[in-house]
């Protein structure tokens, strides 16, 4: 039986019994962001289990790609992978454990066909009711184990989630792979391999690892593609089976080794075609490699197999042939990698090349610290060395304690930890945010009134009271009864329109106008203190005073208020379109919404070509003038990430949040998780325009746009610009690029002509200045001032007088841009003299401030102060001198 056909048969018999097919999720979990990556098949049911989301039926399987991140180090040997196939079938609330262990027995040996006497189970401790369903079935007692929670208790899919006790089923290879008399399922020797683990969910786990009843008893259970195929195929290893032979075939004759003849470059070649499949997973789905999260997770396996494909004697890229194995063998089971093997390849190919280019040198260097840490008694790697590689040759820490370990050292974690940290904090204090800090040192010093109610998304101007006054544009530590006209003071109120900086959307600016004073609010923040959400609106009194408990009426500048819309919906509106013409791998990264312009950073690996920088721009203006409706809702967050809406990852997220839907309902445009203000329809935005596209850092690309009124004033200044360059060129607008194509051709020839005229004067020049050479200990030298106005003259009229000479040491000055130039021209004999050009210039040229340098026959330098230059030239003769 084949891999595919084991996932096969596996859907159409929980089908039979009722259950609906589900499609496998992203490894990069949706709306949970206590996941880095999906880790098991009940992620994307979670929330079924926990209540918060009504299931498509009680009944559910499926085959869910999965990555677990525990087994890298391990991946290699004949037990670990990091990304696996695990076939689910999942009760919410309907059948419990008597189904569920029936079923299973049934599939292994009437669908599966393997014996009952290779067969052994395992329960929790105290679980008789599954002990009795397991002898119901006809499992004999003595080939049924208790275990303990650390075996048979399984915990939440990440930190927060349903758990309970599991009962697994496992295969026994015999008792040849036996460790002795003690031998059992709960060993790790080898003989016994888990192919099935059927989880009775009970309970909900909180963030304080307390457990409670769960309303619905379920079922969740997992077994194994990869471990079952091993079995059913009658294989020792994932690696022998139809579903990772190819891609290991694939990688042998990449490297012209055959696998099974040597241990040590088998297990090189399963870490590469492991990571190899892994890798092409991972970017599939949308993961990018960086330094951190995961991103991180991908960057680290993908170095890890390229440096065991080093060891292989693969030293170009190789990993993008390893994912065209992959695609081959996997992609009409999951779509997503024909429809994303462009980007696959593209990522892989960028990523190796990167680290390639410091491997050898950071394999040179580990080598060698390796070598001194055999040396020292601790037989350890420092934290400050393995900084080192990592922060400068790109080598994973785990990777450099792995390669430690296979050497028999250790390494300094706690050392790296703290490099890593003072290099967080110097990263902390180049972007620190002066109120910001301020916050959280001095404000406890005052009362913390109530968390500020928030009102700007219905109205920008209301009616409040003064809450708190902070005298200063910074943070005091006190709080003042009343403030006057020409102090710049932190006001809280009670409630507000003005929205504060967060999300990447800048704060407003208004105005805070009572019955004695004005306040013109410059900025808007927030800040949290003794659980309390405050907005600090900053400003000076412009009138009056401003004292605590006035009644105030805060006022929002409606029309930047309104600029500052039209570029926030102009990102979900971009993001939109990135996804349609790059890629739904896609995602954003970080953005700036300010009223003029905004920024907006995404995840992608390669620069966005012209052409599609263009479709993109035609995408959302076209979007745009379809003025469609942009919904703003507040739902639970765990309904809105089920409906599909798009959540950051990384964000701390409430359990109610606000969405943002572009577009209709059923088939939005767009659909966001958005605490921002945004317009009412994408009409509102009036235009867009990208201004420009770059890179901000591996595999990070930012796009800066206008839109409204600062699209229409970019408008305007182009035209302008161009009207002042065609009246300058004397010719229409229309006729400016023939004009200036034709302007340049004259130039181009102009130019040609100068430098050959410049040639001529110089060999004319060169002519001249032969009578001027003098003798010192019987070698020509010949140092002069000529007139150059660039370094190709001064090296023409050297060769001319170096050919003319014969043998000589030649030394030219000349000035341009206001200041000395110098070149050195020493003849091939003379410098078997022990003559060198590129020392004599130098010398020369830092008589006038500067430096030079250059090769023994040929070298040139500059300076700074040209009044110096007829005064350097005369050393020539004395430096000759000294060598001859």
């Amino acid at each position: 039986m084949t891999g595919d056909e084991l996932r096969e048969k596996y859907l159409i018999f929980f089908e039979q019994k009722g259950h609906k097919i589900m499609p496998s999720s992203s490894l990069i979990p949706r709306g949970d962001p206590t996941l880095l990556l999906t880790s098991a098949g009940m992620v994307q049911f979670k929330p079924y289990f926990t209540g918060d989301a009504v299931p498509p039926s009680p009944r559910l399987a499926s085959c869910q790609k999965c990555f677990r991140t525990t087994d890298i180090g391990s991946v290699g040997n004949f037990k670990h992978l990091t990304f696996f196939e695990m076939l689910g079938n999942f009760s919410i609330g309907d059948y419990f454990k008597k189904e569920a262990i029936a079923w299973a027995w049934e599939f292994v040996l009437d669908w599966l066909k393997i014996p009952t006497e290779k067969l052994w189970v395992t329960i929790f401790l105290d679980d008789d009711e599954s002990f009795g369903y397991w002898q119901d079935v006809g499992v004999s007692a003595e080939r049924i184990m208790r275990c303990g929670e650390k075996d048979n208790f399984w915990g939440p899919a990440g930190e927060t989630g349903p758990c309970g006790p599991c009962s697994e089923i496992h295969y026994d290879f015999g008792e040849q792979f036996s460790c002795g008399p003690d031998c059992s399922p709960s060993c790790g020797c080898g003989r016994f391999l888990e192919i099935w683990n059927l989880v009775f969910t009970e309970y909900y786990q909180d963030a304080s690892k307390k457990r409670t009843p769960l309303p619905r008893k379920n079922i969740d259970t997992g077994m194994g593609l990869e471990r079952t195929a091993t079995v059913i195929q009658g294989k020792r290893s994932f690696y022998e089976t139809d579903l990772f032979a190819p891609i290991v075939q694939r990688v042998s004759q990449l490297t012209g080794q055959k696998y099974g003849n040597n241990e040590k470059t088998d297990r090189a070649m399963r870490i590469v075609a492991e990571h190899g499949r892994a890798v092409t997973f991972l970017i599939a789905d949308g993961v990018i490699p960086s330094n951190e999260g995961r991103g991180y997770v991908l960057r680290r396996i993908l170095r890890r197999a390229a440096l065991f494909g080093r060891t292989l004697g693969l030293d170009r890229p190789f990993l993008g042939e390893v994912a065209t194995e992959v695609n081959a063998r996997m992609g009409h089971i999951y779509p997503e990698l024909v429809k994303n093997r462009d980007a696959v390849l593209k990522v892989t190919n960028t990523e190796e090349t990167r680290f390639g280019e410091t491997l050898s040198t950071g394999l040179s260097l580990l080598n060698q610290l390796m070598e001194q840490a055999k040396a020292k008694a601790d037989k350890k790697i420092s934290g400050e060395d393995i900084f080192k590689l990592y922060d400068t040759y790109g080598f994973p820490a785990e990777l450099t304690a792995e390669m430690a370990a296979d050497n028999g050292l250790s390494v300094d974690q706690e050392g790296f930890e703290a490099e890593m940290e003072q290099q967080r904090e110097r990263a902390r204090a180049a972007h620190k945010f002066t109120a910001y800090v301020d916050v959280g040192t001095r404000f406890s010093l005052v009362a913390i009134p109530p968390s500020t109610d928030f009102v700007g998304y219905k109205s920008l101007k209301h009616k409040s009271s003064v809450m708190l006054l902070i005298p200063g544009s910074k943070w005091s530590g006190s709080s003042l009864f009343s403030v006057s006209k020409g102090q710049d003071v932190g006001i809280i109120l009670l409630e507000t329109p003005f929205y504060a900086e967060m999300g990447g959307q800048v704060g407003d600016k208004g105005e805070i106008r009572g019955k004695k004073g004005k306040v013109e609010v410059t900025n808007t923040v927030k800040v949290t203190q003794q659980d309390s959400d405050l907005v600090v609106h900053f400003g000076k009194v412009v009138e009056g005073t401003i004292s605590l408990n006035d009644v105030v009426e805060a006022k929002v500048d409606k029309y930047r208020r309104l600029d500052i819309a039209r570029n926030h919906t102009a990102t979900h509106l971009l993001h939109a379109a990135l996804r349609q013409v790059l890629g739904s791998h896609v995602h954003q990264a970080g953005s700036l919404v300010a009223p003029d312009r905004f920024r907006f950073d995404f995840t992608f690996e390669a620069p966005v070509l012209k052409e599609e920088l263009a479709q993109i721009q035609r995408i959302v203006n076209e979007s745009i003038r379809r003025n469609l409706p942009v919904t703003k809702k507040e739902m639970p967050y765990t309904q809105a990430v089920t409906e599909g809406a798009i959540a950051l990852f990384g964000e701390k997220y409430g359990d109610v949040v606000r969405t943002v839907r572009v577009g209709q309902a059923k088939s939005p445009l767009s659909f966001e998780v958005c605490g921002g203000t945004h317009v009412d329809r994408t009409g509102d935005i009036s235009f867009f325009q990208i201004v420009s596209e770059g890179s901000i850092g591996s595999g990070m690309r930012r796009i800066e746009a206008v839109t409204g009124r600062g699209a229409e004033r970019l408008v305007e200044d182009r035209f302008s610009t161009l009207e002042k360059i065609a009246q300058e060129l004397q010719v229409p607008a229309a006729n400016i690029e023939s004009k200036i194509a034709s302007t340049l051709e004259e130039l181009d020839s102009e130019r040609k002509r100068a430098v050959a005229l410049e040639r001529q004067l110089s060999k004319e020049t060169a002519e001249s200045l032969l009578t001027q050479a003098e003798s010192v200990k019987g070698v020509s030298v010949l140092a002069v001032k000529v007139s150059a106005s660039n370094m190709d003259a001064l090296r023409h009229t050297g060769d001319v007088l170096r050919d003319k000479l014969g043998s000589a040491v030649v030394v030219l000055g000349a000035v341009w841009d206001d200041k000395p130039n110098f070149l050195a021209v020493v003849t091939p004999d003379l410098v078997s003299r022990g003559l060198n050009a590129g020392d004599i210039v130098k010398k020369v040229a830092q008589a006038t401030g500067g430096s030079g340098g250059g090769r023994p026959q040929l070298g040139q330098g500059g300076g700074r102060d040209k009044e110096k230059l007829e005064q350097a030239l005369k050393l020539v003769a004395q430096l000759v001198e000294e060598k001859v």
